[in-house]
C-alpha cells in the first residue's frame, strides 16, 4: 500500500519557459531527494536492466548519439551524456519532438536529488490538457523509482501491473494533477486556463473517476 499524500508531497514541480531556436518552449521540471548516493542514483536511471524495474523496458544503444527505445512509450537519441551529473535527450511519442534532461546532484547529508526538465513547444490554443498531461507520468515513473530504490525490487512487482487503475493508484493520478494545476498557476498561467486544463487531464489518466 502507498502512502499517497506523502509520496506526492515529497516532489517538487516548477512549470516555465525556455527560449529554443524554433520560439518559446514550455518546460514542466519534478525533483525528489533518494536516500542514496549520486553513483547509485546514476546507475539506476542509466542501466537498462534497472530502468526496466522501475520504468518500462528499455532497449536500443545507450550512449551519446545512440538511439533508445522504451516499449510502448517513447524512442530518442541521447543528446548529452555527463556521468554521474546527468543526460539529456530526445522524447519522440505520437509523431511530436520534445526533450528531457535528467540532472543528479549530491545534497550536503549523502543524498541525491534526482531532477527531470521535459520541455515542448506548446501551442497554447491547442493545448488543453496542461504540463499534467506529462507531469502525471512523470510523477508515476518517480514512484516506481522511489519503490525500486527502497526495496531494490520490480516496482511493477510490488504495485501490481493494474495499480494505475487501481484506486490507490487514480487517488495518486488526482493528486499529481492538483499538484501540477499548482505549479502552473505559480508558473504565471491564468487560474481559470490551469484548472480547465487540470480537469481535463485529471479525468483523462482516471478514466473521469
Amino acid at each position: 500500500m502507498i502512502e499517497v499524500t506523502d509520496q506526492i508531497n515529497a516532489v517538487s514541480r516548477t512549470v516555465g519557459e525556455k527560449a529554443l531556436e524554433s520560439g518559446t518552449a514550455r518546460t514542466a521540471t519534478i525533483s525528489r531527494v533518494y536516500d542514496t548516493g549520486v553513483d547509485d542514483l546514476w546507475n539506476a536511471v542509466t542501466d537498462p536492466e534497472r530502468i526496466s524495474r522501475w520504468f518500462l523496458p528499455v532497449s536500443g544503444d545507450l550512449r551519446l548519439g545512440g538511439r533508445y527505445q522504451l516499449e510502448g512509450n517513447a524512442s530518442g537519441t541521447i543528446e548529452r551524456c555527463d556521468p554521474p551529473k546527468g543526460f539529456a535527450a530526445t522524447w519522440e511519442f505520437g509523431g511530436q519532438t520534445t526533450w528531457i534532461e535528467v540532472r543528479l546532484t549530491p545534497e550536503a547529508d549523502g543524498r541525491t536529488r534526482f531532477e527531470l526538465e521535459h520541455t515542448a513547444l506548446v501551442d497554447p490554443s491547442q493545448n488543453q490538457f496542461g504540463p499534467g498531461v506529462v507531469g502525471i507520468g512523470w510523477d508515476m515513473g518517480l514512484l516506481g523509482l522511489t519503490v525500486h530504490l527502497e526495496s531494490g525490487e520490480d516496482a511493477r512487482n510490488k504495485l501490481g501491473d493494474d495499480w494505475a487503475a487501481s484506486e490507490e493508484g487514480r487517488e495518486f493520478a488526482r493528486q499529481a494533477g492538483e499538484g501540477w494545476y499548482a505549479a502552473d498557476v505559480a508558473g504565471g498561467a491564468d487560474e481559470a486556463t490551469a484548472r480547465a486544463a487540470a480537469d481535463f487531464t485529471i479525468a483523462a489518466y482516471t478514466g473521469g473517476q
